[in-house]
């Protein structure tokens, strides 16, 4: 077949406000459940376990006692900005370390939860696939980072802040 015979390849970008709207409102039930997900594991770990009991069982676990400290303030604050829709690409991967370090510390309990013999490792994995399919599609439009950003701007251009006279 000669080259200008051959079908063009359909476009595969958003091009309808319907399209747009899809994509903008998938962004946005993504986020919102990783980050109200995370929010709540973080909750968790503070209301329920305790940070003593968190902290003991990130010990047992193989892990320093601070690294309890540091996963439990990245849960609060991540899920947070995640839900609100801020800095949704670097939180989203920021989150990587963590669910890889909670896929290998479940490994050896197999792939699937068992309520009587622990969790398995499918959970925090398809969390893990989750936060890069964020990262890489962002926040969406129905989030305060981006409205946030384009206020500072405007108001940037409007109010120019001097730092030297």
């Amino acid at each position: 077949m000669h080259a200008s015979n051959r079908p063009t390849p359909p476009s595969h970008s958003p091009t309808s406000a319907a399209e747009l709207l899809r994509l903008h409102a998938g962004a946005t039930v993504l986020r919102l459940a990783l980050g109200s997900t995370m929010l709540a594991h973080g909750l968790l770990k503070v209301l329920v376990f305790g940070m003593p009991g968190t902290v003991a069982f990130f010990v047992a676990q193989g892990f320093p006692a601070w690294t309890a400290w540091i996963v439990t303030a990245a849960e609060l604050a991540g899920g947070l900005a995640l839900a609100a829709g801020v800095l949704v690409r670097p939180v989203a991967l920021a989150f990587l370390p963590i669910l890889a370090g909670v896929v290998a510390t479940l490994a050896p309990n197999g792939f699937w939860f068992d309520a009587r013999g622990g969790g398995g490792w499918e959970f925090p994995a398809l969390l893990a696939a989750g936060m890069v399919a964020q990262a890489l599609v962002g926040p969406g439009r129905l989030a305060l980072g981006p409205w946030l950003a384009r206020r500072r701007t405007a108001l940037g251009a409007a109010v120019p802040i001097r730092l030297a006279a």
